[in-house]
């Protein structure tokens, strides 16, 4: 009799037009395949695999966890390890007296956020204040009120199906900033349309701006304008409205500081959201940060529960994996490892000389390469001949833009950075 084999279109998920390959296991940045070759990862997974693959230091952790008990709900057994999780992750970036809430992934860390911003505003103000403001350019998760928030194209909703949601306020980018098509630069001043976003709904509507300080794989890795996000921090500010960054793809360094904020002063947020750095593709995670001063209006006697996180929340192995992922991470040369970001984006921005590439942008360890239209998975497909894969971001204007994000395991060494530049830079040159 022979052996049955599932059929791959009854697995309900993403796929791609090129054919899949077969991994047989993982080593760092590398996957080795079935027919004997390796291939590196150029974008962390998706944009998660933070640390690569095969972390002796995270799997020690989880097997000195898994020895001890694998389930335990934080709200009955003594919370120990998610509360060292909780201390690591505040110190390591920056905000050590934040209180924290653990959850599973991405967008339920979103979804959780919005609602600790809904109750710490109606607390602090008396008012009944609901609404989140996001950006025509970007992408805060895959539910359905997330997506009917945001602005990607691909992802967006019916509009029958949105509930009469959708971006408040243009990105300080060229493909949704009307005033970039006419020769004009963004810069700070394009922050105003947060606050004529926020002042047409009434600021006693509005509980928060949800914002990606850096832009992900919605646009392909836009940097906002210098002063952008300490404008959109001090209009928050002047109508009592949080600010929320979303860093589940930016956070814990991938942009060369622990927070994509980081590279601007004056834009503390509120709120932080991490994810995928923090789980590094060993464990679903989201990690809420709130900071001292608003934390202490969720113990208030008249605030709503707390937004429901999940069963898997604060479970045990997950706060193991995370804390090898940030054992893992600062055991880093960060000298060594500002330098590799640096001498990525010089390699990547030199491809700019060539006819498919439209522009590169991007920083630390995060880029995307936007190539001219039509020629994205040929691309894909040269990249992938040559032994590195990448993952596609989704595009924005109309037409719609399309390209790659170059995104690397942090830990990858010289080498392998080096063996990444040298076969997308022949790549491009074989569609030259």
């Amino acid at each position: 009799m022979d052996q049955y084999l599932p059929q791959r279109d009854r697995l309900l998920t993403s796929s791609r037009p090129l054919p899949g390959f077969e991994a047989v296991g993982a080593n760092g940045p590398w996957l080795h395949r079935a027919d004997g070759c390796r291939i590196l990862d150029g974008s962390s997974g998706l944009l998660c695999a933070n640390v690569g693959q095969g972390s002796p230091v995270v799997f020690a952790r989880i097997e000195k966890q898994f020895s001890r008990y694998s389930f335990g709900g934080a709200a009955v057994v003594q919370p120990h390890i998610q509360m060292e999780l909780m201390d690591r992750l505040c110190q390591a970036v920056g905000r050590p007296e934040d209180s924290v809430a653990l959850t599973t992934c991405g967008t339920l860390g979103v979804e959780v956020a919005v609602g600790l911003a809904r109750n710490i505003v109606r607390v602090r103000d008396g008012k009944q204040r609901g609404d989140i403001l996001a950006s025509s350019l970007s992408y805060h998760g895959n539910s359905m009120f997330t997506l009917g928030i945001a602005g990607n194209q691909i992802r967006s909703p019916r509009p029958e199906d949105r509930y009469g949601l959708g971006p408040a306020f243009p990105a300080p980018y060229p493909p949704t900033h009307g005033h970039a098509h006419q020769g004009n630069e963004c810069d700070a001043s394009c922050a105003e349309e947060v606050a004529r976003a926020i002042d047409s709904r009434g600021s006693e509507n509005v509980a928060a701006v949800l914002i990606e300080p850096i832009n992900g794989t919605t646009g392909g890795a836009f940097v906002p304008p210098a002063g952008y996000l300490r404008r959109v921090s001090e209009i928050c500010r002047e109508r009592h409205v949080l600010v929320i960054h979303d860093e589940v793809l930016t956070g814990l360094w991938r942009t060369g500081t622990p927070l994509a904020s980081h590279h601007w002063d004056g834009c503390e947020p509120n709120l932080v959201i991490l994810s995928k750095g923090l789980g590094a593709g060993y464990t679903g995670v989201g990690a809420v940060l709130v900071s001292p001063q608003l934390a202490s209006l969720l113990r208030h006697k008249d605030v709503d529960p707390l937004p429901a996180m999940g069963t898997m929340a604060n479970h045990p192995l997950q706060a193991a994996a995370c804390l090898g992922v940030l054992d893992e991470l600062e055991a880093m040369d960060f000298d060594a490892f500002t330098a590799r970001g640096e001498r990525l984006g010089i390699a990547l921005r030199s491809l700019t000389g060539w006819a498919p590439v439209r522009e590169v942008r991007g920083i630390g360890h995060l880029y995307g390469v936007e190539i001219a239209p039509g020629l994205l998975w040929p691309l894909m497909e040269e990249c992938e001949r040559r032994g590195v894969f990448f993952y596609p971001f989704t595009g924005a204007g109309d037409p719609r833009s399309e390209g790659l994000v170059v995104a690397p395991p942090l830990n990858a060494d010289d080498e392998d950075i080096g063996f990444l530049t040298a076969a997308l830079t022949e790549a491009v040159a074989a569609l030259s």
